[in-house]
């Protein structure tokens, strides 16, 4: 958390492998480099939801691509040297309440908007809109570039 010579010291990203959430990563650089805070690039999972009396196929490697993910979103942020002030890690649970509750912890979070990656364990969407009324400490939600919006 902050301390008085350093109002953020950790900004956190919420992280599922989209465009909006590699822009998101970028913006809290931005922001951290000049405050000499670290960023936490999180990427949450989980397994999906299932029903008594269905047994889950093809789940295995879940954990692993989910960190696949994470790594080819933070080297697409910043390319093949990820800053140092930059950390990167995976954590099991559902990207909502997880990442209210590391809110607790952070100084900022930062989001894209309207997530939902190539993995859909790792939706981020809702998600904003939730931590926006939910979050423990101030929240950012990035849109991707204009110019990536406008392309036909």
């Amino acid at each position: 958390m902050s301390t008085a010579e350093t109002p953020f010291a950790r900004i956190l990203v919420g992280v599922d492998g989209s465009e909006p959430s590699v822009e998101a990563l970028r913006q809290a650089q931005r922001l951290a480099l000049p405050l000499g805070a670290k960023v936490l690039a999180t990427a949450y999972w989980d397994y999906p939801q299932v029903y008594a009396g269905y047994v889950m196929m093809g789940i295995e490697g879940f954990e692993e691509r989910a960190g696949q993910i994470l790594d080819e979103a933070v080297r697409t942020a910043f390319g093949p040297e990820t800053p140092s002030n930059v950390v990167a890690s995976l954590v099991r649970g559902h990207p909502r309440e997880s990442l209210i509750e590391a809110s607790r912890d952070a100084d900022m979070v930062v989001v894209g908007r309207r997530g939902h990656g190539g993995f859909g364990g790792m939706l981020l969407g809702s998600v904003s809109s939730a931590l926006v009324s939910h979050a423990h400490c101030p929240v950012l939600v990035v849109h991707t570039p204009e110019a990536d919006h406008n392309k036909s």
